[in-house]
């Protein structure tokens, strides 16, 4: 029997009125980089214990492009009710916008810091063929062959290459860089002797320093790392204050209320604490890390204030 036409547009009313609420009800983790990822992957092992905390599903959402500042705006622009958050990370948030300060979104006035969520250490890695076996020797082989050291990155204003930057600039060395499309690039030119040395990431690094394919002089952190405890830091080596670490971290849209950000802050410290969550993230090379808003917040203006120094002091232009 037919149903009565007015009964059939109801249903549909109905219909479209459930995928609405639905859709409202579902959280967007949006993630400025591709899939499959380290900084992906991550999202997508605390997605489900956030919706888990949450009670409702919780989504990753890849937006693509400008060096992140697509996923960036589009967070900033989303409205302040918790349904929406940035997977951000340094570059995103201290790094272009410093080099790039008229982006379409403002760090620090369109987000409200959630917490950290994991750190990435750096490691100054060089090819075999350079003689140096440590932080010392390297400064002084530069200082011998100024500009004739070339150190690959995955881009102008990347934190590799503001990172090599710093450290040149506090080191007083000179060294050359040469802009790739991607760390994996650079990082295969390193092997096959093209570059002299690079700033790699601690998962990337890991395979090549261990298989004698590069050797690694110092790690760019505040402190050593468990898998690697006799590699000495940068900064006991003799350039006291370099660290160059990555960090992954929550943002809502600004103005987001305070208990919305609190509850998400208490539901993200329980997830990073869990043991299977602390070794999925190092078998990507990541440690686990959660902070108050506040400190995320002091650590986001330290950052910005930092890598805003250090494009001022190389004179280094965007692309």
């Amino acid at each position: 029997m037919r149903q009565p036409t007015w009964k059939i547009s109801l249903m549909g009313l109905l219909l479209c009125a459930a995928q609405a609420w639905a859709q409202s009800n579902t959280v967007r983790l949006v993630v400025p980089f591709a899939t499959g990822g380290p900084t992906d992957i991550a999202a997508r092992v605390i997605a489900p214990l956030l919706s888990e905390a949450m009670g409702k599903p919780v989504i990753v959402d890849n937006r693509v492009g400008a060096t992140g500042a697509i996923g960036a705006e589009y967070v900033a622009r989303a409205p302040a009710d918790g349904q929406t958050i940035l997977f951000g990370t340094s570059s995103i948030m201290a790094a272009n916008p410093a080099l790039m300060p008229k982006l379409s979104f403002d760090p620090v006035r369109d987000f409200a810091p959630v917490s950290l969520i994991a750190t990435i250490e750096n490691i100054l890695v060089v090819h075999p063929s350079v003689p140096a076996n440590n932080v010392q020797e390297f400064i002084r082989y530069a200082k011998d062959n100024p500009g004739k050291l070339f150190y690959g990155s995955s881009g102008i204003g990347s934190t590799y290459h503001l990172g090599a930057e710093m450290f040149a600039h506090m080191t007083k060395t000179q060294l050359s860089h040469v802009p790739y499309k991607g760390q994996g690039p650079a990082a295969q030119d390193l092997l096959a002797g093209h570059l002299q040395l690079m700033f790699d990431a601690f998962n990337s690094a890991v395979p090549n320093i261990k298989a004698g394919r590069v050797k690694a002089l110092g790690i760019a952190s505040a402190k050593r790392h468990p898998e690697l405890p006799d590699l000495p830091t940068i900064s006991e080596q003799g350039v006291p204050g370099y660290v160059t670490t990555i960090w992954i971290a929550f943002f809502l849209p600004a103005k987001t209320p305070t208990a919305v950000v609190e509850k998400m802050n208490a539901d993200l410290k329980t997830i990073l604490q869990r043991p299977d969550v602390r070794e999925r993230f190092a078998k990507l090379g990541m440690q686990s890390a959660s902070s108050s808003a506040g400190e995320l917040d002091t650590l986001l203006k330290q950052e910005l204030a930092l890598w805003s120094r250090v494009v001022k002091d190389g004179n280094i232009k965007p692309e």
